[in-house]
């Protein structure tokens, strides 16, 4: 996740030097909170938000609670964390859906902000997560390509769609999908609201009419986080018109800075309940406050990591491959390939190490290397070869090499560097016999553990060194 990359950096600086001090004064903490306040402003922290947060950690900080700790500068840590979780909300504040079904979610939010695809975003993960039956409708008569958009994406979430189009009226709409809804049984009824470039009386008068009769259980302010400052005016305008329960934020992957997310509970009152974390239907993640000020401060988001791994690793291929490699059967090529896939599906080398304690900076520097392509380029050399070559790269002979490379659009030298890390790989699978599943999990981790050889420290311990990156590893910090 991109987001907070800036801030993340200029804070685990300066509260590095004063997390390893043995007694604290006023002046270094002033000194601290003097950088810590510029760091917030510059991540686009609206002022009043930084204003509070640096009297809070002040008070804190010069109380009793630091002076009496044995060690002062991690309490002093503690304290920035905590309060940035305050900040942010404490706890993850989920949907509430506890009424007649349908139970209805009414999205709000400017053009452009992300609303339509968040729709599709909430309907897969309450269909996925909380198995409801979900449908979507449409009250956007203003861009007849938001419907068509919406029943696109409808049909790749497996929603029910309800059709609306641009001679209705969006409160006619809203009443008509929820008669539907009744008679389908469906349980969540997502409503697409109209959005504007810019707050104005006509649009905000619509929406309120569309709420009266849509009377949400949820209403969610969906805000553009790379927009900045601008979102927290946004938030404040359609807080004053509208009862909001909570905010979707989304492009979180593509801005650094990450301001809006640490003003917008300050302004609203409301709590951020998802972020939208990238293009596909799936990159919705519920809002942990905890685990972000964590991430914040290169503490890593290990239980985010842990609950990726649980969704998105396939249990029984990870399996199959333990008890491969218990028998001492070979580690082979396909079993590669499904290691690659498992790592793209959980966000690639960059998102796993975004989330582990202290790699927050190198997943910058995963992606300045562009392991994830690599990755990709190694897939599609494994695709192009037949089972029988995947399962015994010995009798990869020159001629079979020149139509695998032709085929995969890559060099020899391509491949060649793909069979030497393949067994780089087994070798270390066979020293992992045995030791089943607990070690296989490390290992799946570890594919990044020592990527470009010299850096052993990863989850996994060491691996074979990864195509094209620098003989030495990283470059360290």
């Amino acid at each position: 996740m991109a987001m907070f990359e800036n801030l993340s950096d200029r804070l685990s600086d300066s509260l590095k030097k004063i997390s390893g001090k043995a007694s604290l004064s006023e002046a270094n903490i002033q000194d601290t909170l003097r950088e810590v306040r510029m760091a917030l402003l510059e991540a686009d922290v609206a002022l009043p938000v930084v204003k509070d947060f640096i009297e809070q950690v002040k008070q804190r900080a010069l109380g009793q609670e630091v002076n009496r700790s044995l060690n002062p500068g991690q309490q002093f840590l503690k304290i920035v964390q905590a309060e940035l979780e305050k900040v942010m909300g404490e706890k993850n504040e989920t949907l509430n859906l506890a009424a007649q079904p349908p139970a209805i979610i009414l999205m709000a939010g400017l053009q452009g902000a992300g609303k339509t695809t968040s729709v599709a975003k909430l309907s897969r993960y309450l269909s996925e997560r909380e198995k409801k039956k979900v449908m979507v409708v449409s009250a956007d008569v203003y861009r007849p390509a938001a419907i068509e958009q919406l029943k696109t994406l409808a049909v790749e979430v497996g929603a029910e769609f309800f059709p609306s189009d641009i001679s209705q009226k969006p409160v006619a709409i809203v009443n008509d999908a929820i008669a539907a809804a009744k008679k389908k049984f469906v349980d969540v009824l997502i409503v697409d609201t109209a959005g504007r470039l810019h707050v104005d009386d006509e649009m905000m008068g619509e929406i309120k009419q569309v709420h009266a009769a849509a009377k949400p259980i949820e209403t969610l302010f969906v805000i553009d986080a790379m927009i900045g400052q601008d979102a927290v005016n946004t938030a404040k305008a359609f807080n004053e018109a509208l009862p909001l329960t909570g905010v979707i934020l989304t492009k979180v992957d593509g801005d650094a800075r990450g301001g809006a997310a640490l003003s917008v509970r300050h302004i609203t009152g409301k709590p951020i309940k998802f972020l939208g974390v990238g293009e596909k239907v799936d990159a919705l993640e519920p809002f942990h406050p905890e685990r972000i000020a964590s991430r914040i401060l290169g503490m890593g988001d290990v239980l985010s990591l842990i609950e990726d791994v649980e969704r998105k690793v396939d249990k029984k291929k990870a399996e199959k491959l333990a008890q491969k490699m218990t028998k001492g059967k070979g580690f082979d090529l396909e079993d590669l390939r499904d290691q690659l896939e498992q790592m793209n599906n959980m966000g690639g080398m960059a998102g796993l190490m975004d989330k582990l304690p202290g790699m927050g900076n190198m997943s910058q520097l995963v992606q300045q290397q562009d392991v994830t392509s690599q990755f990709g380029k190694m897939t599609v050399i494994i695709d192009s070869m037949t089972p029988k070559e995947r399962r015994n790269p010995d009798i990869l002979n020159g001629s079979r090499k020149r139509r695998i490379t032709v085929g995969s659009g890559t060099t020899i030298q391509d491949l060649n560097r793909l069979l030497k890390q393949h067994k780089q790989m087994g070798k270390m699978m066979k020293k992992m016999k045995g030791k089943g599943m607990q070690n296989m999990m490390r290992g799946l981790g570890g594919l990044g553990g020592g990527m470009g050889g010299g850096m052993s420290g990863g989850p996994g311990g060491a691996m074979p060194p990864m195509g094209g990156l620098p003989p030495g590893g990283f470059p360290r910090r």
